[in-house]
């Protein structure tokens, strides 16, 4: 198969076994515990007892942070292709429409190939989680030799299952009400938190100044920023 049809074949083939009870927090971070589950990419190739092997990691997902297409356009990182694109949702939507950015990060934490079959370790992992009382762990079917892209997999649908509650919980405190200057309020509390936390130590001035350069903001900003190092 190529490239494209094993992905598609990872992502037809992936299952969430045991939903998160849970959706993804609008004010603050939201740590999932996962266990990915597979069968070994060896299995035809050996006789005998059935393994499955488990995953077991994190992924954090960072605040949503409410943003414009004329603040991503200025992110790095994006393709000329991915840039032209923003481009053109700014031309149709406008370049100040508020939407919702996620920031994920995933971070493995142990692989195990126990010697059950899958149903025999979805029941035990099923008792584990329910005893520790962790509404935030998930239980994942997915590919051996591609189980990144089934958990990518899990984290689009979970977030597209949140967004609607993240948008409503926003909407109803104003955050996504856009100033004169085409910035959502909730990127005006973002700037407060971040030029307080730069205050106390506790963050790198470049980010700030990344952070307001994103939204063209440097300029009305400028004078505060500089009185942070006494200048």
């Amino acid at each position: 198969m190529s490239t494209d049809e094993r992905i598609e074949y990872a992502i037809s083939h992936t299952e969430v076994l045991r939903h998160p009870k849970q959706t993804l927090s609008t004010f603050g971070a939201t740590n999932i515990y996962y266990y990915l589950l597979s069968e070994p990419s060896y299995k035809e190739l050996v006789e005998g007892e059935e393994e499955t092997v488990v995953r077991e990691g994190r992924v954090r997902a960072e605040r949503p942070k409410v943003v414009t297409p004329s603040y991503l356009i200025n992110v790095e990182g994006f393709s000329e292709h991915a840039r032209r694109y923003l481009e053109m949702i700014a031309r149709e939507y406008g370049t100040n429409t508020p939407g919702l950015f996620y920031g994920y990060k995933n971070e493995p934490k142990e692989l195990n190939i126990v010697s059950s079959d899958m149903n025999s370790v979805v029941r035990n992992l099923d008792e584990k989680i329910d005893k520790e009382g962790n509404q935030l762990a998930t239980i994942i079917k997915g590919i051996d030799e591609l189980w990144d892209v089934s958990l990518l997999k899990f984290i689009f649908d979970m977030t597209r299952y949140s967004v609607g509650s993240n948008l409503s919980e926003l909407g109803r405190r104003g955050l996504l009400n856009v100033d004169r200057k085409g910035v959502p309020m909730e990127a005006r509390q973002s700037l407060e938190q971040l030029f307080e936390e730069v205050k106390n130590g506790e963050l790198d001035p470049s980010a700030l100044k990344m952070e307001l350069d994103r939204w063209g903001l440097f300029e009305e900003y400028e004078d505060r920023f500089f009185r942070l190092f006494g200048k």
